[in-house]
């Protein structure tokens, strides 16, 4: 094996399951390779959230003259992406001497995909010298592979219902399984602004230093901009982060609170944290790609990321006709989402996605069709979603939208060769310059 491509096929082959919760297999392999961190870590759970409340803890601490990583999945074009080391993509050569030491560690140890590659990615880190690591788990919390490393600093993002057979099927449930990052003498922030009592219970029975917004920090803000305050530290008119939508001032609370929490290890100036969140970068999050048609792209998967990103696309003012393309896994809870999207588009392109989890664009169609109450709406299936796309913008006219939505395969897919340039009436163009 010697390329990354080479690697990945090999993990995707080497467990009979796709997801083994449980963290006695990984860990030991990790005790194997001597796995240690000698900077602090912020490991970020929630259910939405994680990936914009990492972006700007990686923006702010780089900015603030730290070396950082950040580990983050899925990834939406290249595997690269789930490894950064001081604001970059890793290289693919970085990574295949890490999944060889994995490899050698491993012996008889089965692991899955998720677990191979999450150690080979913590193996990069701890090597690269960095003074701070930013990990987000990919699933849950509590026996996330990602959780085998004690973190210094616990971030729990907004809390709602995915992954049910896994994880549960309420909040409290689910609010268990995210609070298995808290350590003992350790800040937990929790942004989420109605927290289960799952995660307030468990915090309080290990002894974790709890940060709970509204009672620990806040924050207030009006057009031009917002202010932030907690224990100690505030923040007054900050400018908006340049990731868009509704959610990201509760986002950047929790990412300030936990800044503040660690200021004694990691000093981070009120500049840092203006030009962090400034220059802030995270595609697929409410990516709003100017043009005529305006392309709108986020990964909303879960009925809580569709219900606010329907509020986003309201905020953006008013488009003749919006088009949207969507693709999504089979096991989510697919009814609320399209009843929620259902007022505001006007055609719908679903499409399949090159997984085998993945709910095709025929059922995806034939579900919209039984929540929907529009009878002037349209839709239409596709095999991949840049074919969707191109079918968008060739009917698009140039003052309408077009909505990328759904799985990270769907935004992934119109992403392959870079940011779409779009032309009303014709396909979608190559890359953005």
């Amino acid at each position: 094996m010697k390329t990354l491509d080479d690697w990945l096929a090999h993990c995707e082959q080497l467990h009979p399951k796709t997801i083994d919760m449980g963290l006695d297999r990984v860990r030991a392999v990790a005790e194997r390779m001597g796995l240690r961190f000698d900077c602090p870590v912020f490991t970020v759970a929630g259910t939405n959230g994680k990936g914009s409340t990492c972006a700007m803890l990686e923006a702010i601490l780089t900015q603030a003259g730290f070396r950082t990583g950040l580990f983050t999945s899925p990834h939406l074009v290249r595997f690269e992406e789930r490894c950064r080391i001081r604001g970059q993509n890793v290289d693919a050569s970085d990574l295949v001497a890490a999944f060889a030491r994995v490899e050698s560690a491993r012996a008889e140890i089965s692991l899955t995909y998720f677990e191979f590659t999450t150690l080979a990615i913590l193996d990069t880190l701890a090597r690269a010298g960095l003074d701070a690591v930013i990990l987000e788990v990919g699933l849950g919390g509590r026996l996330d592979a990602v959780n085998i490393i004690d973190t210094d600093c616990a971030i729990i993002t907004s809390i709602d219902i995915d992954h049910a057979e896994l994880l549960g099927d309420t909040r409290e449930k689910i609010g268990f399984e995210k609070a298995g990052i808290l350590r003992t003498g350790r800040p937990a922030i929790v942004s989420d602004p109605v927290p289960p009592q799952s995660v307030i219970d468990r915090a309080t029975e290990i002894g974790a230093d709890l940060w709970l917004l509204g009672r620990d920090f806040n924050y207030s803000g009006d057009k031009q901009q917002w202010a932030w305050a907690g224990r100690g530290r505030r923040y007054a008119g900050l400018a908006y982060p340049a990731l868009r939508g509704a959610n990201q001032l509760i986002n950047a609370s929790g990412v300030l609170a936990a800044l503040t929490a660690m200021r004694q290890q990691l000093p981070v100036t009120a500049q840092a944290v203006r030009n962090g969140l400034a220059l802030v970068d995270l595609p697929g999050r409410f990516q709003v790609v100017p043009g005529q048609p305006a392309l709108v792209l986020d990964v909303a998967h879960n009925p809580h990321s569709v219900a606010a990103l329907a509020l986003n696309l309201d905020a953006m003012g008013f488009y003749p006709t919006t088009h949207a393309v969507f693709g999504a896994m089979a096991d989510k809870d697919l009814a609320p989402m399209l009843h929620r999207m259902d007022p505001l588009v006007d055609r719908w392109y679903f499409a399949d996605l090159p997984t085998p989890r993945a709910a095709s664009g025929a059922a995806l169609q034939a579900a919209w069709q039984a929540v929907t109450k529009r009878t002037d709406a349209v839709s239409a299936v596709f095999s991949t979603p840049l074919d969707a796309l191109h079918a968008a913008a060739a009917k698009a006219q140039a003052a309408d939208r077009i909505v990328v939505f759904g799985s990270f395969y769907t935004v992934g897919g119109v992403l392959e060769h870079g940011t779409p340039r779009l032309q009303a009436g014709a396909a979608a163009q190559g890359p953005r310059g």
